[in-house]
This record gives structure tokens, C-alpha cells and sequence, in this order.
């Protein structure tokens, strides 16, 4: 029940999430939706802004270690037409302005959501991140 773990999900979010999340919640951040703890798929997505097909994921250090499965994860949300944008822990709690700066970059430059018939590019072709 992917409803049910992202529910739980949004009850134990780390401090680096609940920092970002104050940003980015009510429209904070250039008046784009965000939601959080949000399923895709088989995925619980940290952050996500559907309006701007954009992916937030605030990683901790257990991530440096499942580098693999972060690359499948970003690839499946690639091809759904996602764009992902990862931040460390550490940078969202020490860099935060910088980070908020860099996603609204990509948000204001950023295509609108726009549905397509076609798949979307590899990841190579789209430039993503």
C-alpha cells in the first residue's frame, strides 16, 4: 500500500527534509506545488512539483551505499518524464539557500508539465541530472 508507507513516510521525515519541506510547502518557492513523500510508481518520491515534472530526493548516508538502486530509481523516474534533482543531507542543512536557488533555476527555466505520446528521451538526451 504505497498511500499507507507514504503516510508513514511524512511522519518520520529527517531534519533535512523538514528544513526543505518548510520551504517549499504552501508555494512557497515561486508559487509551484510541492508535495511530499509522494508515490510514483513503485517509488515514494521525497518532494515532488507534478506542475514542473520535477523530483526532489534528500539522500542520507545509507544512499552512498545503494548507489545502484539510486540510479534505477532516478532512470524509472527519468522515463516516466521526471527530472530528479538529489541533495545530501548535510548540503540541504548547511547550504540551504544554494539548494533552494538551484531548484528554483530549474523550475523557472523548466518546460511545463505537457502530457506526450511518446516516451521521453534516455536520460543522455534530456540532460537531467
Amino acid at each position: 500500500m504505497p498511500s499507507q508507507r507514504a503516510r508513514a513516510l511524512r511522519k518520520r521525515m529527517t531534519d533535512a527534509e523538514r528544513l526543505l519541506w518548510r520551504h517549499l510547502r504552501n508555494r512557497e518557492l515561486g508559487g509551484w506545488k510541492f508535495r511530499r513523500q509522494y508515490p510514483v510508481g513503485p517509488f515514494i518520491v521525497d518532494f515532488i512539483c507534478v506542475e514542473k515534472n520535477l523530483v526532489i530526493e534528500v539522500d542520507g548516508g545509507q544512499h552512498a551505499e545503494n548507489e545502484a538502486l539510486d540510479l534505477q530509481r532516478s532512470a524509472y523516474l527519468n522515463k516516466m518524464g521526471y527530472r530528479v534533482l538529489r541533495f545530501w543531507n548535510n548540503e540541504v542543512l548547511q547550504e540551504t539557500e544554494a539548494d533552494l536557488t538551484a531548484i528554483f533555476a530549474i523550475l523557472a527555466n523548466g518546460k511545463q508539465n505537457s502530457p506526450s505520446p511518446q516516451p521521453s528521451p534516455p536520460l543522455g538526451e534530456r540532460g537531467n541530472l
